[in-house]
């Protein structure tokens, strides 16, 4: 179990990377994800004519692997939006609240009843984003886009913990990958109309074809299959509320690479420390609960 935590948390720092590449890259949002989506549903399937996978899958599996790919290919948007619109640190701290909607939605899909300490670890998380909304306001509109963009992360998160009960990870990341760009490319005529007076930007510029390689094959073929592969043996919720490390890791290569740019105030700090304050709750509780579990049934015995 440690293990599949060291590599989740390798994962999240791979993506801690991608709302950088969405400043990186030269193309907006819509545009990022056509190519993303594009470059990583051709690498799996050459990994999986690699491994001699077979692509069959019957009809029903096929439709629900589509429609998953739907809702990452709109969280992807909104997300890659939200960063370009405010700042990468702006956009991860939104993400954050994934382990809150997570909490809410797991339970009722799963048919279980809600855990009232997954839902205490949402709210400390929703009073971090307040505290840092207050003091940012400038952002509202990125906070709001990361915010949908985190319901949409946590609705395919759950329906992903339920899929690879029965699938390869590989089958589903491939397929959900073509959703993802169907719904994209699918959405660009209402786009290149309604959104931007542009038109789509079909030729990347300059390093964008080697971030957009980075970006579709580390941060997606490689980062999102291991997410899938490791939702086997991790709760939906315990994935997300790990990914609320992602702005600590974000915030901090983002620094680094951005400088001042990505200087935000102390009290975006503070509240971006409260949100990560639940992610170290998360396993104290989770084990103080399992020795009560535990002294509870030898009491029985």
């Amino acid at each position: 179990m440690v293990k599949d935590y060291l590599w989740l948390h390798l994962v999240v720092l791979i993506w801690g990377f991608t709302a950088i590449l969405g400043l990186l890259i030269s193309l907006p949002a819509v545009e990022i994800v056509f190519y993303r989506t594009l470059l990583a549903s051709i690498g799996l399937l050459l990994l999986l004519k690699f491994r001699r996978q077979p692509l069959k899958i019957n009809g029903n599996a096929l439709l629900k692997f589509l429609l998953t790919g739907g809702l990452i290919g709109a969280h992807w948007i909104l997300f890659f939006w939200a960063a370009q619109v405010s700042t990468a640190s702006v956009c991860l701290a939104g993400m954050a609240t994934c382990s809150l909607w997570t909490a809410l939605i797991e339970p009722m899909v799963n048919r279980q009843p809600v855990k009232w300490y997954e839902v205490m670890l949402g709210l400390v998380v929703i009073i971090g984003l307040i505290v840092i909304f207050k003091f940012e306001s400038g952002y509202s509109l990125g906070i709001f886009l990361a915010v949908t963009s985190a319901l949409l992360s946590a609705c395919f998160t759950v329906i992903n913990g339920r899929l690879t009960k029965s699938h390869s990870p590989f089958i589903i990341t491939f397929y959900e990958m073509v959703g993802a760009f169907l719904l994209t490319a699918g959405f660009i005529p209402f786009y290149a109309y309604w959104f931007t007076t542009e038109g789509f930007s079909w030729q990347p510029q300059g390093m964008d074809w080697f971030w957009l390689l980075v970006l579709s094959q580390v941060c997606t073929v490689i980062a999102f299959t291991l997410s899938v592969k490791l939702m086997k043996r991790i709760s939906a919720f315990a994935v997300n509320l790990t990914v609320n490390m992602e702005p600590v890791y974000g915030i901090l290569l983002a620094f680094i690479i951005f400088g001042e740019k990505e200087k935000m105030t102390a009290e975006f700090y503070l509240g971006t420390l409260i949100i990560l304050a639940s992610v170290c709750m998360y396993p104290m509780i989770r084990f103080v609960q399992k020795r009560r579990v535990a002294r509870t049934i030898r009491k029985i015995h």
